[in-house]
C-alpha cells in the first residue's frame, strides 16, 4: 500500500460515474482513499434528496461496498480538531480535520475556493479536483487508470456499456480531460 493518502470529498463522491472509477483506482493500492462516516452521510443524503427514485436499500448497499472496497478508508478521531479549523464555509471543517488526522497530502473536492491555499498549506495539503487528480494518477499509473476504466465498463450489463460510454460519463461527471482518451488513456 502506498503511502500517498487523500481525503475524497462528498461532492467527488456523489457522481456515479467518477465514484465508481475513484474506488476502482484507490482498490489498486496506488495510494491511500479516505473519507469519513460524515462524507458519505452528505453523499447517500443527496443522492436521497436528488434522486427519490433510487431504491434506499440500493443506496446503503453502494455505502458498505465502497467501504468493503477500500482497505482503511474511514477517517475516525478527527472531531476534536473541527472547532480550531477556520475556513470560509464552516461546513467544509470536517473535511480538512479529518484529512490533518490521516495525514492527508491531497484533499480531492470540487470547492477549491472553501479550501483557501494559505490555510492548506499551513497543513501541506494539496487541493485538487477530480480531473487534475485523475489526470495525475493517468500521468503516474496509466495502465492502472486503464485498468479500472475497463472494469468500470464491464461491470455493467444491463445495459452494457463500453469503453467509451465510460468515458463519456466521466467527462460529464466533472473529468473531462482525464476522460480525453486520445492523449491521456494508454491502449483505449
Amino acid at each position: 500500500m502506498s503511502g500517498f493518502t487523500v481525503i475524497y470529498d462528498a461532492n467527488v463522491l456523489y457522481p456515479n460515474m467518477l465514484r465508481d472509477i475513484l474506488i476502482r483506482l484507490a482498490g489498486t493500492g496506488i495510494y491511500q482513499a479516505r473519507w469519513t462516516e460524515d462524507i458519505l452521510d452528505e453523499v447517500f443524503r443527496n443522492l436521497q434528496a436528488n434522486r427519490p427514485d433510487l431504491d434506499p436499500s440500493k443506496l446503503r448497499r453502494t455505502r458498505e461496498l465502497m467501504c468493503r472496497a477500500v482497505d482503511d478508508c474511514l477517517v475516525t478521531g478527527y472531531e476534536d480538531l473541527i472547532q480550531s479549523l477556520s475556513l470560509p464555509d464552516p461546513e467544509d471543517r470536517h473535511v480538512l480535520a479529518a484529512a490533518i488526522r490521516c495525514g492527508a497530502q491531497v484533499i480531492v473536492t470540487e470547492n477549491a475556493r472553501d479550501f483557501p491555499q494559505d490555510v492548506m498549506e499551513r497543513y501541506g495539503i494539496e487541493i485538487q479536483g477530480a480531473d487534475e487528480f485523475l489526470c495525475d494518477q493517468i500521468d503516474l499509473y496509466g495502465t492502472r487508470v486503464h485498468q479500472a476504466v475497463t472494469y468500470a465498463a464491464a461491470a455493467f450489463k444491463n445495459p452494457p456499456r463500453t469503453i467509451d460510454d465510460v468515458l463519456d460519463a466521466l467527462a460529464i461527471a466533472g473529468a473531462p480531460s482525464a476522460a480525453d482518451s486520445d492523449d491521456r488513456l494508454p491502449c483505449l
